[in-house]
């Protein structure tokens, strides 16, 4: 397995170098750097959309969560990826259409325009900074457990930790964003190709799938039902996490500057179909691995399960794909969210395009940091903290719809109402409030209270 890992990662890395070179030959401006030029075709732009959308944590993540959790995480995830390909297509027309008539820098700098007010703009980036920085973390730790697994005598997890932030710093930093979506597409089929084989391994070992289940359904039934062992899957958890995640292309910046950057509308369109596809195909082969764990390794810990089933399990190519092909998805990740936040605040900037992109590129190596560290507290329950972060993003979702959709004036109040639902959400995180309105969960309350009280902002206003 080390011999493959070694050279399909001295592969892997020499395509990062090259395409961060190439790109950077091509950039001729901060608009090429920052943007790709804004005429992204369907293929690059679904692989890159989907890469970015399915990361670390659906390969580590998922599977860890079926084990612990049961099934109820398809509805959790799949069901509400199927709803979030309707809301890229109608959203991707409006903000696309939004974009011409205001221009785009950033969802920020959008927002700053829209409103009228800075404040609109700095809400969004501060939303953005404090609940993608779990996100970005996440991947981060994914990616240390499982080298520290694969190599326990090279480096700590904090070791690898800080290689990986290092390596995707170099090729970002001097390739932009062209170089981090040509890396996506390399990550994006990796993982799917991955994904298959172990799954289908993993199956092979009970026969069949109904052997398989039947062997769940013999060691803990709870699995096969919500809201399952840990009783986490509960309606209002299902009904938060559906809102929740219908809303990541709207805040979740990387995702919405893939939609901008597309040629045209007749792209977006065939991108939104395509992701829709992969992420059925990625999701499913995560419920093999994960009910296979569930019966195998019932208690062993999130990182032993993994390094067992994704490493010492496979033939010595498969699982030095793996890990390539987990490192690539990390770095795919984690480039597309820190790249995407120092987009969002030059979009607040003002001065010279050089001297813009010049903090721009400071600020990403800040983010980094930031990230770096959070990466090294962080818990190892990827998916909770995905959830985590998706829902934060999620406060910023009304304020950013009436920006688009709405062409009349928008009131101050809907900046402070998004602002003080951040704050609330945050302070329920940090154990300073309940995470409860009596039997609603937090979450819910706030994104359904934020969503009336900006159409009657609206309506009145009309």
């Amino acid at each position: 397995m080390t011999t493959w890992i070694l050279i399909i990662g001295t592969i892997y890395l020499g395509m990062l170098a090259y395409v961060a070179t190439r790109s950077f030959r091509s950039n001729k401006s901060a608009e090429d750097y920052l943007m790709a030029g804004s005429n992204i075709g369907v293929i690059l732009g679904f692989l890159t959309f989907a890469a970015t959308l399915f990361s670390t944590f659906t390969i580590l993540g998922m599977p860890d969560f079926f084990r612990n959790n049961g099934i109820g995480a398809w509805i959790f995830l799949a069901v509400s990826d199927g709803g979030m390909i309707f809301l890229i297509l109608w959203f991707g027309y409006h903000l696309r259409k939004k974009v011409k008539e205001k221009g785009f820098q950033g969802m920020s700098g959008l927002l700053e325009n829209c409103y009228g007010n800075r404040l609109a703009g700095y809400v969004c980036f501060a939303g953005m900074f404090i609940f993608l920085v779990p996100y970005v973390a996440i991947q981060i730790r994914g990616i240390a457990i499982f080298l520290t697994a694969v190599f326990p005598e090279a480096l700590p997890p904090w070791g690898w930790s800080v290689a990986i932030m290092g390596v995707m710093l170099l090729y970002s930093e001097i390739g932009g964003l062209k170089a981090i979506m040509h890396a996506d597409a390399v990550q994006g089929l990796t993982l799917l190709v991955v994904s298959w084989i172990i799954g289908i391994s993993c199956v092979e070992q009970f026969d069949n799938l109904k052997a398989l289940f039947a062997e769940v359904q013999a060691s803990n039934p709870e699995l096969l039902s919500t809201p399952g062992p840990n009783g986490l899957f509960t309606p209002q958890f299902l009904i938060a996490s559906f809102l929740v995640i219908l809303c990541i292309p709207i805040t979740q910046p990387q995702l919405a500057i893939r939609l901008v950057i597309l040629r045209n509308l007749r792209t977006t369109h065939l991108m939104a179909v395509a992701v829709g596809i992969f992420a059925i195909l990625v999701i499913i082969p995560t419920i093999f691995i994960g009910l296979y764990g569930a019966v195998r390794y019932p208690d062993a810990s999130t990182s032993d399960f993994l390094s067992q089933v994704l490493l010492y399990e496979q033939p010595g190519i498969i699982a030095a794909l793996a890990v390539v092909g987990l490192l690539a998805a990390g770095l795919s990740t984690t480039d597309s969210q820190i790249f995407a936040m120092g987009t969002e605040l030059r979009s607040l900037l003002s001065g010279s395009e050089k001297s813009k992109l010049t903090k721009t590129k400071l600020a990403i190596v800040g983010f980094a940091v930031v990230a770096l560290i959070f990466s090294i507290l962080a818990s190892d329950q990827l998916a909770l903290l995905a959830r985590v972060s998706f829902a934060g993003t999620s406060m910023l979702a009304p304020m950013i719809l009436a920006a688009v959709l709405t062409h009349g004036k928008l009131g101050k109040e809907i900046i402070f109402a998004t602002a003080l639902a951040l704050l609330t959400f945050l302070a329920s995180l940090l154990g300073l409030i309940p995470t409860s309105v009596g039997p609603i969960r937090l979450d819910l309350f706030l994104l359904v209270a934020l969503g009336a009280f900006v159409l009657i902002s609206n309506k009145l206003r009309t």
